[in-house]
């Protein structure tokens, strides 16, 4: 099944300018610790592969961090109004459903964070890819509600936040090999940011 929504946008591939560096907080207090500056720097374009540029292209220099943080309530504001029947349902004839949509955010979010971690450990082995459509129909064995998922996708991501808060900025630059692509720590962390931004943008292209 393919995505519910238009074509990724191209990454203009800048690294970060000195000024959006200096523009950075100084380590972001957290639970457990702080993230530290070096994941919050955009990735250039040496450490992801290209398929994953358009992801990375969705984050705005400076708002890593900021958008994680604040995806989570922006996905519930926005679907306040849905109910379960309507997020059941496909978003378009041939589409996943609304709910389906935020189950595939927060399972790729995991794979993301999952290769993050490998790699942020110094793990030397190569990660495999996943195909997206047969893990979307295995959930329709256990489908998930809208309050569900959403309360799922916040869980998901202050797990994400607090695996973050376990990496150095020496370790933000290490390097592995994911679904054929070597990719950084770094670019991994920007990614589960653009995936979500991608699917929060789709979002609200429907008439919800």
């Amino acid at each position: 099944m393919p995505n519910a929504y238009v074509g990724l946008p191209k990454a203009d591939g800048r690294p970060a300018s000195e000024a959006s560096i200096r523009s950075l907080s100084v380590g972001r207090e957290g639970h457990s610790g702080i993230i530290g500056n070096m994941l919050a720097i955009r990735p250039g374009t040496d450490e992801y592969g290209a398929f994953y540029a358009g992801y990375i292209a969705r984050v705005p220099d400076g708002q890593w961090l900021a958008r994680l943080e604040q995806q989570p309530g922006e996905y519930r504001a926005l679907l306040a109004g849905v109910d379960e029947a309507r997020a059941a349902a496909p978003s378009a004839p041939g589409k996943w459903s609304i709910a389906e949509i935020l189950g595939h955010v927060c399972d790729t979010e995991r794979v993301f964070a999952f290769r993050l971690l490998w790699f942020a450990r110094g793990a030397p082995t190569e990660l495999p890819g996943f195909d997206q459509d047969p893990w979307v129909e295995a959930t329709r064995r256990q489908p998930r509600t809208l309050a569900a998922s959403l309360d799922e996708f916040a869980t998901t991501r202050q797990a994400t936040l607090a695996l973050l808060r376990t990496v150095s900025d020496e370790d933000a630059s290490r390097r592995g090999v994911a679904n054929g692509h070597p990719m950084t720590v770094r670019a991994c962390a920007w990614m589960v940011a653009g995936h979500a931004q991608h699917h929060l943008d789709g979002l609200k292209q429907l008439e919800l």
